[in-house]
């Protein structure tokens, strides 16, 4: 297992305070648990899965994806 201090978890937190933004989904009871199975069989995190679905749906390449709407 990695040790991390205390500052590097801190600059870690403001990287991704300051570059995402966050989305929180409610699913039917039990579809969570169906969720996670189905990335980990994917070898993807919630995260990646819902990510790449999302990107897909939406048309964007992964260029696309990654930059800021805003720009």
């Amino acid at each position: 297992m990695v040790a991390y201090s205390k500052a590097g978890m801190k600059a870690v937190d403001k990287y991704v305070r300051e570059n995402y933004d966050r989305i929180g989904i409610k699913v039917p009871k039990g579809r969570k648990t169906d969720i996670e199975n189905y990335a980990k069989s994917r070898n993807l995190s919630v995260n990646a899965l819902i990510s790449s679905l999302l990107q897909n749906e939406m048309g964007l390449s992964e260029e696309d994806w990654k930059r800021s709407a805003e720009e």
